[in-house]
């Protein structure tokens, strides 16, 4: 009984373990943007969209591309890459988001995977000065590295 007993204590124990890791596991939507490796929660991702029609608006800056209409909701459309400060994308891939009950549209070179990312393993980004957009970077056991989007700034205009 006492075996027993013990058995179900490591039990517990590994768990409550487990369940510490876990919390720092974060589930995110990958892509490319200006030879850039991206990444972003899927907790603010709504859909991923191909060859939408985007209605230009007069006196925006250059990186907001427009309005869609998605279903009959009215979605502001920007460019990142030329947020960044780098020439605008040629893709039609638009990744739809909601950052604080707020709505919008990022136009992507492409997508690629959906991922877990370890949060213990983002670090500071070099010259934070330089990317208000990006907040964190993590580098993959292949050496590739992936950047996060701060999405309170991506939500602020500029």
């Amino acid at each position: 009984m006492s075996e027993q007993l013990n058995n179900q204590e490591d039990i517990q124990e590994v768990t409550e373990v487990d369940a510490d890791d876990v919390s720092t596991i974060e589930r995110c939507l990958t892509f490319e943007s200006a030879g850039m490796i991206l990444y972003i929660s899927t907790n603010n991702v709504i859909e991923i969209i191909n060859n939408h029609s985007i209605t230009i608006l007069p006196l925006m800056p250059p990186y907001i591309k427009g309005i869609i209409n998605l279903r009959g909701q009215i979605l502001p459309v920007m460019d990142i890459q030329q947020r960044m400060g780098k020439g605008p994308t040629e893709s039609s891939c638009i990744i739809v988001l909601d950052i604080d009950s707020v709505s919008l549209g990022i136009i992507v070179d492409s997508v690629r995977q959906v991922m877990d990312i370890d949060l213990k393993n983002v670090r500071p980004i070099p010259l934070k000065n330089q990317q208000k957009l990006l907040n964190g970077m993590v580098t993959m056991e292949d050496g590739t590295v992936f950047m996060s989007i701060d999405c309170q700034a991506l939500a602020v205009p500029q």
